[in-house]
């Protein structure tokens, strides 16, 4: 009457029992949801550009590891400034425009989140700083 559980005890079934990876495209019903970000939705811009400020980035980052931490959001652009001294080296911080003020909104749930080895952080980007700034050197 043992039989049908021995094959728990092989370790090549180990990832039977592995939680699924989180799909974000489900937000809502994940636990995460339950804390709705604290940001008040008059902080979100009117109009587009829906774009997220990115903090504390890991310096190897990469535009394709931020889209995939987005994933399932509408993630219309990434922007990683580099050092001008040093191109190679990022200066820990980025934005990602969205294409819909929810895309916005659902990403700035996911401050704090790790990605990489940090946690992250994800907050409305400053309107005026952002255009000043970075239409030059949007390339």
């Amino acid at each position: 009457f043992l039989s049908s559980v021995s094959t728990t005890w092989h370790s090549n079934d180990d990832d039977v029992y592995r939680a699924p990876p989180i799909d974000r495209s489900i937000l809502p019903t994940a636990p995460r949801a339950a804390r709705e970000p604290n940001i008040d939705r008059s902080r979100l811009p009117k109009s587009p550009p829906y774009t997220a400020f990115l903090g504390n980035l890991p310096y190897d980052v990469t535009e394709e590891s931020i889209k995939d931490f987005f994933r399932g959001l509408n993630i219309s652009a990434v922007r990683l400034p580099r050092e001008p001294t040093n191109p190679e080296r990022l200066k820990g911080f980025g934005y990602a425009e969205f294409e819909d003020i929810d895309s916005l909104f659902q990403a700035l749930s996911l401050n704090e989140e790790s990605l990489g080895n940090r946690r992250i952080r994800v907050d409305v980007a400053d309107q005026a700083q952002d255009k000043d700034r970075d239409d030059r050197c949007f390339g």
